[in-house]
C-alpha cells in the first residue's frame, strides 16, 4: 500500500544490523502512517524486537536510516528519542516493583517535566505545583486503562495482565506520538486480550500511532491497518491484513495453511 509522504510518521529505509555473523535485521524498509496501527509479525528470531530496539535507540543500525516526523533519529540515545515522542513497552514486563502503581505512571510522565533532580530535591514552589500536575495526569491515564482503583497498590502484587496494562499506562503518560507495543498480549487470558484489543482501537481513535509486535494473530488481524512480515531479518511482505493472509511466502514462513481463505 502506498502512503502519502506527508502522512508518514515513521519510516525505515534499508535498516540493517548484524551481531557477529548473525544478520538480525537486513535491509528492512517500510513506513508507518500517522494515526494507524502497524503490526510487525514473524517467527521467533525474525528480528522483530531488534527492530524495536533500533527505532527506540537501544541499538544503532549499521546501515540505513530511521526517520521520525521528518528527522533522522538512527544512532541517537534512547532518552533523546523518548523525548521526541516515542514510547514503548517490553516483551518482558519492566516495572518498578518497589513503587506503587501510581508512582510507576508518574515516572513515565518525567520526559514532560521541567524539574531536574536538584530542583525536585529542594522542593521549590513551582516544582511542587508540577508534581501535582504530574500526579493528576498519571491518575487520568490510570482511569483510561482501568487501573485507577489500584493506584496505591504496589506494582509487584499485580497479576501479569494488569502489569502489562500498567506498562502501557506508563508509556502513555509520556504523551507519545508513536507507541511501540512489544507482544502486549503475551500471557493474557481471553478477557484480558479483548480488553487490550479495545484499548488499541481506542488509542487509534485518539490519534496515537501504534507499532505492534504480536504473536496473537487473531488480535493482530483485527486491530492492524497494515502488517509488515519479517523472516530471518528480512522484510518478506508489507500490506493490509487481508493481503498478508493470502501471501504465499508469508503462509509458508509463518502463518501456515490454516490462514488461507
Amino acid at each position: 500500500m502506498m502512503m502519502q509522504q506527508n502522512n508518514v510518521l515513521l519510516s525505515l529505509d534499508g535498516v540493517s544490523l548484524a551481531f557477529g555473523g548473525l544478520q538480525a535485521v537486513e535491509q528492512v524498509s517500510f513506513g508507518v502512517a500517522r494515526g494507524t496501527v502497524k503490526a510487525v509479525i514473524g517467527p521467533n528470531g525474525a528480528g522483530k524486537t531488534t527492530l524495536f530496539n533500533l527505532v527506540t535507540g537501544f541499538l544503532s543500525p549499521q546501515a540505513g536510516r530511521i526517520v521520525f516526523q521528518g528527522e533522522a533519529i538512527q544512532g541517537r540515545p534512547a532518552h533523546r528519542i523518548a523525548r521526541q515522542g516515542i514510547a514503548r513497552t517490553f516483551q518482558l514486563v519492566q516495572l518498578f516493583d518497589h513503587m506503587t502503581v501510581l508512582e510507576n505512571v508518574m515516572v513515565g510522565r518525567h520526559r514532560l517535566s521541567r524539574a531536574g533532580l536538584l530542583a525536585g530535591a529542594l522542593q521549590f514552589p513551582w516544582t511542587r505545583t508540577e508534581e501535582k500536575v504530574i500526579r493528576h495526569k498519571a491518575m487520568e491515564v490510570l482511569e483510561f486503562v482501568g487501573l485507577a482503583d489500584r493506584a496505591r497498590q504496589s506494582a509487584a502484587v499485580l497479576p501479569l495482565g494488569l502489569k502489562r496494562m500498567l506498562e502501557i499506562a506508563r508509556a502513555l503518560a509520556s504523551a507519545p506520538t508513536l507507541l511501540l507495543l512489544d507482544e502486549p498480549a503475551s500471557g493474557l487470558d481471553a478477557v484480558e486480550t479483548e480488553r487490550l484489543h479495545d484499548l488499541i482501537l481506542e488509542l487509534r481513535r485518539q490519534g496515537i500511532t501504534t507499532l505492534l509486535v504480536e504473536h496473537d494473530m487473531g488480535l493482530t488481524m483485527e486491530v492492524a491497518d497494515e502488517i509488515a512480515v519479517l523472516n530471518y531479518g528480512k522484510l518478506i511482505a508489507d500490506g493490509p491484513p487481508r493481503a498478508i493472509q493470502k501471501n504465499p511466502e508469508v503462509i509458508a514462513a509463518y502463518l501456515g495453511t490454516d490462514w488461507q481463505t
